[in-house]
C-alpha cells in the first residue's frame, strides 16, 4: 500500500473563485497528488507522496502564478497576533474614495467645471486608477499569462483604457484647453472623441469594484473562526496530581495516565476516566444532550465539559489532539475545505462576456482603419467599445444589494456572513433541526408537581426547593429558582447532607404559629427513598415513568418518611418553534430533527412542532450529525442545518447552509453561514425569505447591468457612441442598481412585533 504524506498551505493571490480552480488543477497534475483548495480560507489540502517534498508543491503554485507556505507552527502564532487582512484594502478603498469623489463631480456637474478642472481631475484620478486599482492590475496580469479572463481583466483594461484616451485627449487633442467643458448634450453622432475624457469613469469603477472587495474580504476573515473558537473551549491550565501534591500546569504538558482535578466550574481539560469523587457534570456543549449527567468513580468524561458541582479526579487516557473536542475541529475544518465556494455571479458571467468584449473592441479597431476612416475615429470607437463594458452598475450590482440585504437582515436579528451563502438559500430543499437550544430553550426549569392524594403541591414545592437551595446540581438550582420566584424567600435547611449520583436531603424548619415544625426532607430519584426504607405509591411512580419517557427528569419529594411528590424538571420548547416549522413547510422545505438526546425526549419534541416521527433522528454525537447530513446530501437533497451548541458546528460547517442561533456558542455561530440573534427559530424563516430575496434582486442588478453595456456596445462599435451619453448611461444604470437594491429596506419579518399579525 502507497503512504502518502498530508500538508495544508496557505495560499496567496487568490481574488476570485476561479483562482483556488487554477491552483487546484495545477496541484493535481503531479504524479500522486490530491489537492482541495478552499477560495474562502485561502488554504490548500493536500495529500502526496512523501518522496516529492513540499518544495515541489509550492513550486507548482508558484508556478501558476500564486504563493505558498506551509502555516506558522501554533506556537509562533500566539506569540505574534496575527493582523487584519483586511485593513490595507480599506485603506486602499478610503484613499481612493476620497480621490475620486471630486473627480466624478467635476465630471458630471457642468457648474463646477472652473478652468483646468480637467487637469486637476487627471492628477486626483491617476492615482486611484495606478494605486488603488493595483489589484486588480496585477490579477489581470496573472490571469492573461495563464490564457484566463476575469472580472479582473475587464476592471482593468477598462480602467487604463479610460485613462489612457484621458491622457491623449488632454496632451494630443483638444481636450487640455483652457475652459474645456463636458455639456450635457444626448446626441448620436461620429466624431473622433479627442476632446473627450473618461477620468470620473476610470476612477469610479476602482472605487465601486474596491468596495465590493471590501464587503467579501470582511466576510472571509471569518472563515477560520470556527476552529478557534471550538480550541477556546478546551482548558488551559490544568491541576494535576504528582507525588501527592497538586500542581498546576500548561495543559499542553498533560500526558496519557496523568490524575488531575477538576474542581466545581473548573472545565475538563481531556479525555478521561473517573477515579475519585462524584459530580453532575454539563456536557451539552459537547453532546447537546439537555440534562447534567451524574458522574461516579469509573465514568467516562469528555474534555470540553464543565463541572458542574463536586470534586473530581480523573485519570487522563486522551489528551491533545487525540480529543474529542480537537476531533470535532478537525470535523469542522474538513467540511469547510470540502465545501466548494461558490463563484460570485459577475464572475461566472465576466468568464464569457469579457473575451467578447476583447474581441469586439479588436475587432472594431480593426474595422475602422480598413474602412480608411483614420486612426483618431478607429481608436475613439475601440476605446469606447471598452469603456461601455467596462462594469460600472456591475461593480455595485452585488455590494449594493448584500449590504441593504444584510443591513435589512442585522435590524431584524439575521446576519448573512457573504454573497456565496445567498446561493445556497435558493436550492436548499430540506432543513436540519437541532433540539437541544434550537427547537428548546436548551435551559433546565420546572415542568410540572405531581402530589399525591391528599398533599399540596405548593408545599412540596416549597419544601423540595428549601432543602435544593444548598445543592450545587443543575436540577436542584432549577427547582430552587422556580420556587423563590413564585414564594419569594424559602425557609432555612439544617444537616443539610449531598448524596452523590442520588438526591440531596436535609432538615427543614417552618414556623406554624408560635410553633416551629421540623420536616426530616429527602429530594431525589426512587433509588434514594428506596435506600431510606420510604415506599413509593403507584401514581407517583407512574409520574416518574411518564417524564422519563417525555425524556424529562423526574425527583421524588419525601418527608417525614412518606413520599408525597414528584417534580419534573426538563428542557422547554422555544416560543415560536411549532409556528417556525410550519412555516418552513410553506416554504417548501422539509423540516427534520437531529439531537443527541434520547429518542423519547427527540419523539416529544417533534409530536410538539409538527415533525414526522420518521424524520427524528435521535440519540446522535458530532459524528453522527455530520454523517446523517452526508447521507442526505448523497441522496440528493441540499440541506440547511438549524443549530447551536458546539456539538453542531462540524454539521453546520457541513451543511450545504447553516443557520446558527445567536443565543448558541461561538463555535457554532462562526460554522455557520447564517446568524440568527434573536434566538427566535422564526428568525429562520426569516433568514431563508431575505437571502431568496436579496439573491433575487442581485440577479436583477447584474441582468440590468450587463444589459445596459450590451445595448450600447453596438453603439460603441459603430462610432456613434457620444461621451455624454456613455456618461448618462453609466450614471443611469449605477442609479437603477442602486434603487433596485433599496427595495430590500421594505422586507417585513413573519416575527409579529408585540403580538400585531406579521408583514
Amino acid at each position: 500500500m502507497t503512504t502518502v504524506t498530508q500538508v495544508e498551505l496557505v495560499i496567496g493571490g487568490m481574488t476570485c473563485a476561479s483562482c483556488a480552480n487554477r491552483v487546484e488543477r495545477k496541484l493535481n497534475k503531479l504524479d500522486g497528488v490530491t489537492a482541495t483548495v478552499n477560495y474562502a480560507t485561502e488554504k490548500a489540502r493536500v495529500e502526496f507522496p512523501p518522496e516529492l517534498g513540499t518544495d515541489a508543491l509550492v513550486a507548482q503554485v508558484e508556478a501558476a502564478g500564486y504563493t505558498a507556505e506551509l502555516p506558522a507552527p501554533p506556537a509562533a502564532e500566539e506569540e505574534v497576533a496575527p493582523a487584519d487582512p483586511t485593513r490595507p484594502l480599506r485603506d486602499r478603498l478610503v484613499i481612493s474614495a476620497v480621490l475620486a469623489v471630486p473627480v466624478v463631480l467635476l465630471a458630471m456637474v457642468p457648474a463646477l467645471q472652473f478652468t483646468y478642472w480637467q487637469w486637476i481631475s487627471l492628477v486626483l484620478a491617476a492615482p486611484v486608477v495606478v494605486w488603488g486599482a493595483w489589484p486588480f492590475h496585477r490579477a489581470a496580469w496573472t490571469n492573461l499569462r495563464h490564457g484566463a479572463a476575469t472580472m479582473d481583466t475587464l476592471v482593468s483594461m477598462g480602467t487604463l483604457a479610460a485613462l489612457g484616451w484621458s491622457l491623449y485627449a488632454l496632451l494630443l487633442g483638444t481636450a487640455g484647453v483652457p475652459g474645456m467643458t463636458h455639456p450635457f448634450t444626448l446626441t448620436v453622432e461620429r466624431g473622433g472623441g479627442a476632446g473627450s475624457i473618461y477620468l470620473e469613469v476610470a476612477a469610479g469603477v476602482t472605487v465601486f469594484i474596491l468596495a465590493g472587495r471590501y464587503v467579501e474580504a470582511r466576510s472571509k476573515r471569518q472563515a477560520g473562526a470556527a476552529l478557534r473558537a471550538l480550541l477556546d473551549l478546551g482548558a488551559k491550565d490544568v491541576t494535576v496530581l504528582r507525588g501527592g501534591r497538586e500542581v498546576r500546569v500548561p495543559v499542553g504538558e498533560l500526558a496519557v495516565g496523568d490524575r488531575f482535578v477538576v474542581r466545581p466550574g473548573e472545565t475538563v481539560a481531556a479525555d478521561g476516566v473517573v477515579e475519585d469523587g462524584s459530580s453532575a457534570v454539563d456536557a451539552s456543549m459537547i453532546t447537546g444532550e439537555s440534562l447534567p449527567v451524574d458522574v461516579v468513580r469509573g465514568d467516562a468524561v469528555v474534555g470540553g465539559c464543565t463541572n458542574s458541582s463536586g470534586r473530581l479526579v480523573v485519570r487522563a487516557t486522551r489528551v491533545g489532539s487525540d480529543t474529542q473536542l480537537a476531533r470535532m475541529a478537525r470535523l469542522v475544518e474538513d467540511a469547510q475545505n470540502g465545501k466548494a465556494a461558490v463563484q460570485r455571479l459577475a464572475d461566472r458571467v465576466s468568464g464569457v462576456f469579457v473575451p467578447v468584449v476583447i474581441v469586439l473592441a479588436v475587432a472594431t479597431l480593426g474595422f475602422w482603419l480598413g474602412s480608411g476612416a483614420g486612426a483618431d475615429v478607429a481608436f475613439t470607437a475601440a476605446v469606447a467599445v471598452l469603456i461601455i463594458a467596462c462594469p460600472c452598475a456591475l461593480g455595485l450590482a452585488t455590494p449594493t444589494a448584500l449590504l441593504v440585504g444584510t443591513g435589512r437582515g442585522a435590524q431584524l436579528g439575521v446576519l448573512i456572513k457573504g454573497p456565496e451563502v445567498l446561493e445556497s438559500t435558493r436550492r436548499v430543499d430540506t432543513v436540519v433541526l437541532d433540539k437541544t437550544g434550537t427547537l428548546t430553550t436548551g435551559r433546565m426549569s420546572l415542568h410540572a408537581v405531581h402530589a399525591a392524594e391528599a398533599v399540596d403541591s405548593g408545599e412540596a414545592l416549597h419544601l423540595a426547593a428549601a432543602v435544593e437551595q444548598a445543592s450545587e446540581h443543575p436540577v436542584g438550582r432549577a427547582i430552587a429558582a422556580a420556587a423563590q420566584e413564585r414564594f419569594g424567600e424559602l425557609p432555612g435547611v439544617s444537616e443539610f447532607d449531598s448524596l452523590p449520583g442520588l438526591g440531596v436531603r436535609g432538615l427543614v424548619s417552618e414556623l406554624s404559629g408560635d410553633v416551629v415544625i421540623a420536616h426530616a426532607v429527602l429530594v431525589g430519584r426512587p433509588a434514594l427513598l428506596a435506600e431510606h426504607d420510604v415506599a413509593m405509591p403507584e401514581s407517583l411512580s407512574a409520574d416518574v415513568e411518564r417524564a422519563q419517557e417525555e425524556g424529562r427528569t423526574a425527583v421524588v419529594v419525601s418527608w417525614d418518611g412518606v413520599a408525597r411528590a414528584v417534580i419534573v424538571v426538563g428542557d422547554s420548547l422555544r416560543a415560536g418553534s411549532a409556528d417556525a416549522v410550519r412555516r418552513l413547510r410553506e416554504l417548501g422545505l422539509t423540516p427534520m430533527l437531529l439531537t443527541g438526546d434520547n429518542a423519547e425526549a427527540g419523539a416529544t419534541v417533534a409530536a410538539l412542532v409538527g415533525i414526522a416521527p420518521e424524520d427524528v433522528v435521535a440519540g446522535v454525537l458530532p459524528e453522527g450529525k455530520v454523517a446523517t447530513i452526508t447521507r442526505l446530501q448523497g441522496e440528493g437533497k441540499v440541506v440547511a442545518m438549524v443549530g447551536d451548541g458546539v456539538n453542531d458546528a462540524a454539521a453546520l460547517a457541513t451543511a450545504d447552509l447553516g443557520l446558527a442561533i445567536g443565543t448558541g456558542t461561538d463555535a457554532a455561530i462562526e460554522a455557520s453561514d447564517l446568524t440568527l440573534v434573536r434566538g427566535d427559530l422564526l428568525a429562520a424563516v426569516d433568514a431563508i425569505r431575505l437571502s431568496r430575496r436579496t439573491l433575487a434582486v442581485i440577479k436583477g442588478n447584474l441582468f440590468w447591468a450587463f444589459a445596459y453595456n450590451v445595448a450600447a456596445l453596438p453603439l460603441a462599435a459603430t462610432g456613434l457612441l457620444n461621451p455624454m451619453i456613455a456618461g448618462a448611461t453609466m450614471a443611469f444604470s449605477s442609479v437603477f442598481v442602486v434603487t433596485n437594491s433599496l427595495r430590500l429596506r421594505r422586507f417585513r419579518s413573519v416575527i409579529p412585533p408585540e403580538g400585531a399579525t406579521g408583514g
